[in-house]
């Protein structure tokens, strides 16, 4: 649960089974803060989809806990590259941070964490999508991203 005073952050990679029981409120947030057509898409995670990756080595969890608390969390996918035979494509799922750890460098060290376990398992670039509703550019360009394509969507 998101609290107001920060104690000790600690970052780690977890598995989905350490964080399953603690991500509901945070979920939560995230989905109210960014979620661009609620009338189209609930809350509603397929977590036997995210089982299934794990189980194949195609899902990495990093978090920040502040104690015991999970204030943070960074999910990424691999997937493979259909552009580049025989590359591996990690892409950022879904990326959140309460707000009250969004001052100072919580962020900023969580993305930083994430970067340094996927450049340790070999892979050589990143994908994170940002989104219209609250975007994280100032971070991204601060953490060295490029901007490289635009995401668009239509409710039919």
């Amino acid at each position: 649960m998101c609290g107001a005073v920060v104690v000790a952050v600690k970052y780690q990679q977890e598995f989905l089974g350490t964080v399953k029981n603690d991500v509901g409120n945070l979920l939560q947030q995230d989905y109210e803060e960014i979620e661009h057509n609620k009338e189209v898409r609930s809350l509603d995670p397929d977590w036997g989809i995210y089982e299934v990756l794990e189980r194949q080595g195609a899902l990495m969890i990093f978090t920040c806990r502040d104690g015991v608390d999970l204030v943070g969390y960074f999910v990424v996918v691999i997937t493979p590259n259909p552009h580049s035979k025989g590359s591996m494509l990690a892409v950022a799922d879904i990326i959140f941070l309460c707000k009250s750890h969004r001052v100072g460098l919580t962020g900023y060290k969580l993305f930083k964490f994430a970067e340094d376990c996927l450049r340790k398992d070999g892979f050589k670039t990143l994908h994170v999508t940002t989104t219209e509703v609250n975007p994280i550019d100032p971070i991204m360009v601060r953490l060295g991203y490029s901007k490289i394509e635009t995401k668009y969507e239509k409710v039919l």
